[in-house]
């Protein structure tokens, strides 16, 4: 029962109105989670004095979330969608395609043509069986430059649970769970010129909107992707055994399109559904129900919606950049579920593009990351800005508003012409479900945003001269720095390729420049590891990076190397090249890194930064195994937070008779320092088990 006070009432009439704000939309009710969420009326009685109840709802437990956001429009046609949305002054959106020539595209990518590569997804949410796929592939292409895509094929069909898409590199590269696919293929006819080539396996299917997903060429020539985490893959290549696999269940992974080796490139997060690079080549992912924005560092662990980290000894993850969360309320994100316009309307998001196409749109853009809000039906904007070793990303205004409920986007992309195409699954049903009948099978639109600026043009990449690639690598449209380059790593270098691309790295002063010449000598097979050890002493931290970065791809290093990386990690000025050189132990055998570990751990200026404490840990948590006493040592001059206690937890995991004695001899030591107490007590603790 509820009890209210009337005295300043008496003797006046009253209606009484109850006011339910569990609407049956959100699964969180907005009264205490011990009370009942729906209310009913019974009884109503008068008291002289206050009574009390044992089931009494406290009045502070209930919480007043902001009503209903207004729905404008839902199922419209794709014209009428295209004029209810509302953009920022100088932008235009056009329908560049809709159903019954498209129908439920999930994904989709552009060729070195700037023609659109379209999956249409009529198999989710369930697959089918093997041989009896429904989804199909196909082109899009505008003619004429009118805004529409008039030209129209299919490229293949009969595909099963496809979920990304991918091209270059000889063919067409398709995430399609149980597989990771690739169509070879004569894109001067569109047609494959062989057998679907099942190139790895093992991808799960246990929530078919958490499968593997946006494929994307990344600046280093692998081709990345992301994965959700309720579904789980223990992923190799066909026949492999179960000791050659790699499970994933939450992170971004890569695959290399020559080498076919298939990594997990980072760990955590929800169900990202977008990944794109900055011009620094640093990716950065969206996600849904957990904060919304991550910064993706090699190696790192990132918090996790649900489930465990596969290494027992993370003890700790790295969290969102954001600065901001895009729906209203304290009850976590579904209770903002249709009531969160204001705050960018909501917590599911899709698509990730970080606009870099070129000098039409304002500067404002360049550099900003889209993301389309699914509950919201908005096209969200965070603005990414360095923050120590790594970012923040805060709120802006959202740039597009669909006015539409049924609007539901799920990637975004910037084509030739600096414009940006959209795909749209346009469906009624705004959350995944099983049941195929709750999803629309009829309706999907492609748009295409313009600003008045945009002039469009016709390209084709795939006939121009090595010397011509080489030269889009100074191209403000990142569009042609991108295909560009992954047709110069297909075709392979040569050394005229290397010495023009040698020029822009000495000479350009503009450092994107420099990393695009970089990026594009390592894909090309243009570098080697004293080209790389002679770039740690470039004045650019973000060279002195990616230096770390690529020489540590092959998993080794020199002695020569690893002595730079020794001697830099304790005079190396810059939070972000100490980043790198952590991100890149990680791929090095434990017993290389003590040196840099220890100087690194011991860099007080970093013990309050976002990403290094942690990746400090990561990097060092396998040398407790090979040697407690040093590794306790290491930790007791350490300056990161919580480094000793994550140190003395691990030593303790060993249950080894040598660890024991080593914490022991480290109990008899601490005293009774109190900010040591925690400490104290984890050793206790572990002391005490048998």
């Amino acid at each position: 029962p509820v009890v209210a006070n009337l005295k300043a009432h008496l003797g006046q009439e009253m209606f009484i109105r109850i006011i339910d704000n569990e609407t049956g939309i959100s699964a969180i009710p907005y009264v205490g989670h011990d009370k009942l969420a729906h209310i009913n009326f019974d009884n109503f009685r008068f008291h002289a004095t206050r009574p009390t109840f044992p089931n009494e709802l406290n009045q502070k437990d209930i919480i007043v979330l902001p009503p209903l956001d207004p729905i404008l429009h839902a199922g419209l046609s794709g014209k009428e969608a295209a004029k209810a949305m509302t953009l920022p002054k100088g932008f235009k959106i056009t329908l560049a395609a809709s159903e019954p020539d498209i129908v439920r595209p999930i994904s989709f990518t552009m060729d070195p043509r700037g023609r659109l590569w379209v999956v249409e997804g009529h198999t989710y949410p369930i697959p089918a069986p093997e041989g009896q796929g429904k989804d199909r592939i196909l082109i899009f292409e505008d003619t004429d430059g009118d805004g529409t895509l008039d030209k129209r094929k299919v490229f293949m069909e009969g595909l099963n649970l496809v979920s990304g898409i991918e091209v270059g590199m000889g063919g067409v590269w398709l995430g399609a769970a149980p597989y990771l696919l690739f169509i070879p293929t004569d894109f001067t006819q569109d047609k494959p010129t062989g057998p679907i080539q099942k190139l790895l396996d093992g991808w799960g299917v246990q929530d078919t909107h958490e499968v593997l997903n946006s494929l994307r060429w990344g600046p280093d020539g692998w081709l990345y992707g992301t994965h959700g985490v309720f579904t789980h893959s223990n992923v190799g290549k066909p026949g492999a055994t179960d000791q050659e696999r790699t499970k994933i269940n939450a992170g971004v992974w890569r695959f290399h399109p020559k080498t076919h080796v298939f990594e997990v490139f980072a760990e955590g997060s929800s169900n990202p559904w977008g990944i794109d690079f900055n011009e620094y080549g640093h990716p950065f992912i969206t996600v849904c129900v957990i904060p919304h924005m991550f910064h993706i560092i090699q190696g790192a662990r990132y918090q996790r919606q649900g489930g465990k980290h596969f290494n027992p000894y993370t003890y700790d993850d790295i969290k969102t950049i954001a600065d901001h969360v895009h729906y209203v309320g304290d009850r976590g994100p579904h209770a903002g579920n249709f009531r969160s316009a204001s705050a960018g309307g909501g917590h599911a998001h899709a698509g990730a593009m970080i606009y870099l196409g070129g000098n039409t749109w304002p500067k404002e853009f360049r550099n900003n990351i889209f993301m389309n809000n699914i509950n919201g039906a908005k096209l969200n904007v965070d603005i990414l800005t360095p923050k120590g070793s790594g970012y923040s990303a805060s709120h802006k205004k959202d740039f597009l508003a669909m006015n539409d409920s049924w609007s539901q986007w799920l990637n975004m992309k910037y084509d030739p012409s600096g414009s940006v195409y959209a795909i749209d699954w346009y469906d009624k049903n705004q959350c995944h479900s099983n049941n195929p009948d709750v999803h629309d099978k009829t309706m999907g639109r492609i748009f295409k945003i313009t600003h008045e600026t945009d002039v469009f043009v016709r390209v084709d990449l795939s006939k121009s001269t090595d010397q011509e690639l080489v030269n889009h690598q100074l191209n403000p449209n990142e569009w042609y720095v991108r295909q560009s380059r992954t047709i110069l790593q297909e075709r392979g270098g040569n050394a005229q390729v290397f010495k023009a691309l040698r020029d822009i790295l000495d000479k350009n002063p503009d450092v994107t420049r420099k990393l695009r010449a970089l990026w594009t000598l390592q894909v090309t097979g243009g570098l080697t590891e004293m080209d790389l050890e002679n770039l740690l002493g470039h004045e650019s931290p973000h060279v002195r990076s990616w230096a770390i970065q690529l020489a540590c791809e092959k998993k080794v290093i020199s002695a020569s190397f690893l002595s730079k990386l020794e001697s830099l990690a304790k005079t190396e000025s810059s939070a972000q090249v100490r980043l790198a050189m952590l991100s890149g132990l990680m791929r090095l055998r434990p017993e290389m890194r003590w040196n840099v570990v220890e100087a690194l751990a011991q860099k007080s200026e970093d013990r309050l930064d976002h990403n290094i404490p942690l990746m400090v840990w990561y990097a060092a948590e396998p040398l407790a195994a090979i040697d407690p006493m040093r590794s306790l040592a290491m930790a007791e001059k350490a300056k990161m937070p919580k480094f000793l206690l994550y140190m003395v937890q691990r030593i303790g995991a060993i249950k080894s008779l040598e660890s024991k004695k080593v914490l022991e001899g480290f109990m008899g030591q601490l005293g009774n320092n109190h900010e040591q107490h925690e400490i104290m007590m984890a050793a206790e603790k572990i002391l005490k088990e048998k």
